[in-house]
């Protein structure tokens, strides 16, 4: 095949990898804070710290308060590094490039593969490795990088110390709303993004149950733009900016997706 030939094939190609939409990037989980319902911690960030990005949580006489798994997800690690380092540690991967990391445990509550979920004990806070006293020492990754933390979809204060509330495991309920489209049904998607396999559709004025919300593609609709989707069933979600639900935004009491 001669240069001019193999020119043509590679532009052609290229030109149709240009026509096939890249696969939707996951949505990161939405993490809450590492502890059980209710309890406040202090947390900590500073520009000097290993990663960078870490959260240390302190709270008085905390040696051997539970921690808690701060999304769902599998754990795969539960390591004991001994005196240095991140000491006795566990890590949990959530999908999509994301995992989690909680150092200086006391002791292990999890094992390797165990599926955990929201308010899950997975360990105790401790001091050990290189700790210098009771503390969690607490990270977000994504594809093995620290990134900045988030709970509930909020970044945390950087740099500084800020106290924080948990919602973790706390008893949620669901919410309605009214689909509103002014005629036309409303495509219901496999994840939370235009980006997402049509699945199915809902009737315009039809009534939903909404198990949990979370981000997703901004989309502009009946109620402004909005990137709120709506999950109404397993693998189902809606866009909010067409939902009818008596509040601006997430909805007082429904869980996070």
């Amino acid at each position: 095949m001669g240069k001019r030939w193999l020119g043509l094939l590679a532009a052609g190609l290229l030109a149709v990898g240009a026509l096939i939409p890249a696969a939707p990037a996951m949505a990161a989980p939405t993490f809450k804070v590492p502890f059980p319902c209710g309890q406040s911690w202090s947390g900590q960030t500073r520009t000097g710290h290993s990663p960078a990005y870490a959260v240390d949580f302190n709270r008085t006489d905390d040696l051997g308060d539970p921690v808690v798994a701060s999304a769902p997800g599998t754990v795969d690690r539960v390591t004991d590094l001994g005196g240095t380092s991140y000491g006795k540690y566990v890590r949990i991967n959530h999908g999509g490039g994301y995992s989690t990391y909680y150092a200086h445990l006391n002791g292990f509550n999890v094992s390797v593969g165990q599926t955990v979920g929201y308010g899950k004990v997975i360990g105790w806070v401790g001091s050990t490795g290189g700790s210098t006293g009771p503390h969690l020492h607490y990270e977000q990754r994504l594809n093995g990088a620290d990134i900045q933390v988030r709970f509930n979809g909020s970044l945390a204060l950087y740099w500084g110390t800020k106290t924080y509330t948990s919602d973790n495991g706390c008893a949620s309920s669901s919410g309605s709303g009214t689909v509103n489209t002014s005629g036309t049904p409303l495509t219901v998607r496999s994840g939370p993004g235009t980006g997402y396999a049509a699945v199915g559709t809902v009737a315009d004025g039809t009534r939903v149950t909404i198990h949990c919300q979370t981000s997703g593609t901004s989309v502009t609709g009946t109620y402004g733009t909005s990137t709120i989707w709506d999950r109404i069933g397993s693998g189902r979600f809606i866009a909010d900016a067409y939902v009818y639900t008596g509040h601006d935004g997430y909805i007082p009491g429904v869980p996070r997706c």
